[in-house]
């Protein structure tokens, strides 16, 4: 055929055809709609710090963050020292101690929960009504002046009987104080422990729709996180997935699956000394947690370790090594936050969190950018990869392990370009259609 002229096409199948098809599947592209909106493109904490109530105050934030240097300054005073105890390359050091100081002296912690749980404990009735209510406007407080962390929030005791009424109280408490304090701030998380039926977090929807009726709040406004602590959160009697109920139970308000190490281990009956976020039970849970989650738009965070970074140079080195081995591990497998335990350990997660974006950012910039510009490389990229290469460097971002300019200076592409490869399917839903209606 001569150049220029068109290709002749021949089909067998009537019109029809297609158009039968698409309205019968109509229904499923509407539920597709619904259970998988994909990711909210928001940011994402690299971790989450748990504080008891009674020990939560004004300074909290700060204090984290001074304790975290004082570490630095006794136990590894500079970039070669640091780098020696993680085994960072001669090439990272530098780059990634000087950002884990100055991620420490700028925002220490990243999202704080103050635990009204089992780092609280049970106490008189008055007392936790204080404790809550103090919670609610120190909090009000430190968003009003610029000093709260980006997320902040509550932990709740959990909707088992014995505690409830207890639990259910201090939310409404809480939820009160921050309310008739100036509102409900941005960054606002809530946890609930220890879910182990689907039916738990239909109590919870319910509690957060009467909340937001009685103060005239926008309907689904307030979301929250649910913990998978428990066997019976993984695997129901009947052998599905409990969290995956739990999530469409959640009526779109679930923000996260956080994994609990230490309840859930101990729940299948592993021995105090081995129970740990890199046991093959650890795994299995978080495997489960993953798969359900994907695409919902809830996102998953690891659990913690209880092993504290304090006592001699030696023993702090070996726990800042098993905590940073950990955090790295749990990157690789695409969990991107985690529980911290002790100020000791922020050295570390941000060391983990800057050393695993630093170290890919060259390679995922320059893959982009001949995606975007449909160059020839020795990686065969697709959408799908585009859209993973799009998130990594928009998560580096966020965190504070890269700047704009230098991820721009390597592939070519501003923020607004990575949000779109990041979330594609969500950009085109935004996207202003090119008649402007």
């Amino acid at each position: 055929m001569g150049q220029g002229q068109q290709e002749k096409v021949a089909t067998s199948l009537a019109g029809a055809v297609s158009e039968e098809i698409s309205a019968s599947l109509a229904p499923v592209d509407a539920e597709l709609e619904r259970r998988y909106p994909g990711d909210p493109g928001t940011r994402q904490p690299v971790h989450t710090v748990y504080v008891p109530a009674d020990v939560f105050s004004a300074d909290t934030v700060r204090s984290w963050g001074d304790q975290a240097l004082a570490a630095l300054d006794e136990h590894a005073p500079d970039a070669a020292s640091f780098a020696a105890v993680l085994g960072l390359s001669v090439e990272l050091a530098g780059p990634v101690y000087d950002r884990v100081r100055a991620k420490l002296e700028r925002e220490p912690v990243e999202d704080l929960r103050v635990d009204f749980e089992d780092g609280y404990g049970s106490r008189p009735d008055a007392e936790e009504d204080a404790a809550a209510a103090r919670a609610a406007r120190l909090i009000a407080a430190a968003c009003a002046d610029g000093t709260a962390a980006p997320y902040m929030g509550i932990r709740m005791k959990c909707m088992e009987a014995p505690v409830r009424e207890r639990g259910i109280r201090t939310l409404d408490v809480f939820l009160t104080g921050l309310t008739e304090a100036g509102g409900l701030p941005a960054g606002l998380v809530l946890t609930l422990p220890k879910v182990t039926y689907a039916e738990q977090v239909t109590a919870m929807v319910r509690l957060l729709a009467e909340f937001e009726k009685a103060r005239g709040l926008d309907p689904g406004r307030i979301g929250f996180e649910i913990q998978i602590e428990t066997s019976q959160s993984v695997l129901a009697a009947d052998g599905t997935a409990t969290v995956a109920r739990m999530i469409q139970a959640a009526q779109g308000r679930a923000t996260g699956l956080h994994y609990g190490t230490f309840d859930y281990s101990a729940c299948l009956g592993v021995s105090a000394a081995h129970q740990a976020s890199d046991h093959p039970a650890a795994d299995h849970a978080k495997a489960v947690m993953q798969v359900a989650a994907a695409g919902t738009g809830v996102r998953v965070s690891d659990g913690s370790t209880n092993v504290l970074p304090v006592g001699p140079t030696e023993k702090v080195h070996d726990a800042w090594r098993l905590h940073y081995g950990l955090t790295r591990r749990a990157l690789a497998r695409a969990y991107y936050q985690g529980w911290d335990m002790h100020p000791g350990h922020l050295p570390t997660r941000y060391a983990a969190v800057f050393a695993f974006y630093r170290e890919g950012f060259a390679q995922a910039a320059a893959r982009l950018s001949r995606y975007a510009n449909r160059t020839a490389g020795d990686v065969m990229d697709e959408p799908a990869t585009a859209k993973a290469l799009g998130g990594y460097l928009l998560r580096g971002l966020d965190c504070g392990a890269l700047d704009i300019a230098e991820v721009a200076r390597l592939s070519g592409l501003t923020r607004a370009d990575l949000e779109t490869f990041a979330s594609p399917r969500r950009a085109a839903l935004t996207r202003p259609s090119p008649s402007g209606a």
